[in-house]
């Protein structure tokens, strides 16, 4: 008889299910405009890979040969920052953990003022195209070599995850099999990319760009027209705790104000300004003040777009106040909340569903396509052009077959991305491996004189080890359940105003009640932790400041003990111009000076031209 019972409650279930299934789906017109914003993308690709009338240069293929406008730029670089992890994820994070995320988009207000007075002078005044060829210049080939290894590791890991995300998505609202939408995505954006190089990058970027804001915007004003206005989304995120904020300094609070500020901008720093992918973009404009005018713009843009998407995932919570539907079981896990959360506002509207899949596809294609096309550039130049005979159609023709391969690999790896269990999580570890060293070099580089190529050596591979073994056992800590992220509380109270009531009724019916353990476990949550303090255990935000913090607070000390030999020589254009202003340097027209080292102190010889 109870057999019988549960098999009739879980038949209702599923029927449930399935009505639920059939409100939330892609109709033909959603298919149209996907497909359009996808030729459309096609389109840009054979355009300059067939009728542009510009020369096979490599120089052209991968920087547009400096010619490029500033408006167009600024688009592309807030679009490949706004990947589809963004898109997806950010309004997950908002939703799970509440709105200490906007922080993190506050923090690229202070990083505009580094990138255009610190780092992009440095580029400019000694022609790099490359922004590895500074380290060379700077230090050692050596330094260079690692660095760059290390933007190409992760690459290979992130690749597959920025293109993942949509497919996931698109999955959701259409039930095609998700590795199938992975592969046709994937080999569209390598044949633009691959044929029209940086040009069709940057035009892809400034269409897909358009198509995001105009579906992050109408999701957002949809969104909260439906909860019932503004005041009430306030309401309701207040009431679940979305909007309390953690300023304390306890570093394992997985979202506290601080950890997020001091991350934002250690990875809006490297991201934008000390990756080459966007670096690549910065420095195809004609000027100096073209790339600082750039940057402003881009900065407007991310704090617009990933504030919106932001308060979008504090909407979402609103809307699902008193029945979650990951907590109903409607919805597997966070990051597939977007897409559900679209249908059921916009499901109504004809195409729309389509424009936002498109945005999120529009999103990753950007950020995929800028980083196959500086990728091929610095496995060329780095790793293949010095074992050939290097020539301009021969550089484009290997840089095209490798946009084809990690293309493929893509596909591949999709595969393994699957079975993350929260996306931006995962990208914001990877990526905390080498961002937080890199950016301490490069700044360690504009900024001290005296550190040169060995101290940094040691301190770059120090940061690097350092960071993958605190990482690797944080992980294992996830693993054996001592760290354990579970979401702010939701509850299935208030379901009767929603249209997959019955669902959860019946759904809920078979789930066991588990008897609270008398004595609390030792463990370290989002929100607290009753554990002995541990470095294992940090926020997962802190890791990129730490990564930087090692280079410096190693280097600084080693340069005291490894000192500059006599004839090391200073070249001002290698230092940031304030640097060079405190140095009293005089004339920029002066040539490298010597530093002397006298009674332990160091000085600086000025000796001007003749």
């Amino acid at each position: 008889m109870t057999s019988s019972l549960a098999m009739a409650s879980s038949t209702v279930a599923t029927s449930a299910a399935e009505n639920i299934a059939q409100k939330f789906t892609f109709g033909t017109i959603d298919y149209i405009v996907f497909v359009f914003m996808l030729l459309t993308s096609a389109g840009i690709g054979v355009y300059f890979g067939f009728f542009s009338k510009s020369k096979n240069t490599t120089d052209e293929y991968l920087m547009g040969s400096k010619k490029m406008k500033t408006l167009p730029i600024a688009i592309s670089l807030v679009a490949s920052q706004l990947s589809g992890i963004a898109i997806m994820s950010v309004p997950a994070e908002n939703y799970s953990f509440g709105f200490a995320y906007i922080y993190m988009v506050f923090s690229i207000i202070l990083v505009v003022p580094i990138l255009n007075y610190i780092i992009v002078p440095v580029f400019y005044k000694n022609n790099i195209s490359n922004c590895y060829e500074y380290l060379q210049k700077r230090f050692d080939r050596r330094t260079r070599r690692v660095v760059t290894a290390s933007f190409v590791c992760n690459a290979c890991l992130m690749l597959p995850v920025y293109i993942f995300v949509p497919a996931l998505a698109f999955s959701q609202v259409t039930g095609i099999n998700i590795h199938l939408i992975n592969a046709v995505v994937c080999s569209i954006c390598m044949f633009y990319t691959m044929l029209g190089g940086i040009k069709a990058v940057v035009w892809t970027d400034v269409i897909q760009a358009g198509i995001m804001i105009t579906s992050v915007v109408l999701v957002g004003v949809l969104g909260t027209l439906k909860v019932g206005g503004l005041s009430k989304v306030l309401e309701n995120a207040a009431e679940g705790g979305r909007l309390d904020f953690f300023y304390g300094l306890d570093p394992r609070i997985r979202t506290s104000v601080l950890s997020l500020f001091t991350g934002g901008i250690c990875m809006w720093t490297g991201h934008i300004g000390l990756n080459q992918s966007c670096v690549q973009r910065i420095v195809s404009l004609p000027s100096m003040e073209n790339a600082r005018r750039a940057l402003v713009i881009t900065s407007f843009g991310v704090f617009f777009i990933m504030g919106f998407t932001s308060f979008t995932g504090i909407i979402m919570f609103a809307r699902y106040a008193g029945c979650d539907p990951i907590l109903a079981g409607v919805v597997e896990k966070a990051d597939k909340m977007m897409p559900f959360f679209v249908q059921d506002i916009m499901g109504h509207l004809k195409g729309m569903p389509g424009v936002f899949i498109s945005c999120v596809f529009s999103a990753a294609l950007s950020t995929m396509s800028a980083n196959l096309n500086s990728l091929a550039g610095v496995v060329y130049f780095d790793y293949i052009k010095p074992f050939i005979h290097h020539t301009d159609a021969k550089a484009n023709a290997i840089m095209k077959i490798f946009v084809v391969v990690m293309g493929t690999y893509c596909i591949i790896a999709g595969i393994m991305v699957q079975r993350f269990k929260s996306i931006l999580q995962t990208i914001i570890t990877i990526t905390s491996i080498n961002t937080g060293a890199v950016v301490g070099v490069f700044l360690l580089g504009m900024l001290v004189p005296r550190v040169k190529a060995k101290v940094v050596f040691v301190s770059l591979a120090l940061s690097i080890l350092t960071m993958l073994w605190i990482i690797i056992n944080a992980q294992m800590r996830f693993k054996s359940g001592v760290i354990r992220y579970d979401p702010l509380p939701t509850t299935l109270d208030r379901c009767e105003e929603y249209n997959f009531y019955e669902l959860i009724q019946k759904g809920n019916s078979s789930i066991p009640t588990v008897s609270s353990p008398t004595e609390a476990p030792l463990v370290t949550t989002a929100f607290e932790s009753n554990r002995p303090f541990s470095i294992y255990e940090i926020s997962f935000y802190w890791y990129k400041l730490i990564g930087g913090f090692i280079v410096w607070a190693t280097a600084i000390p080693l340069s005291y003990i490894w000192k500059p030999n006599e004839d090391d020589k200073y070249d001002p254009k290698l230092y940031s111009p304030f640097i060079n202003r405190l140095l009293d340097l005089g004339p920029k027209e002066m040539e490298n000076f010597p530093l002397k080292m006298e009674n332990g102190n160091t000085k600086i010889s000025i000796e001007a031209k003749s």
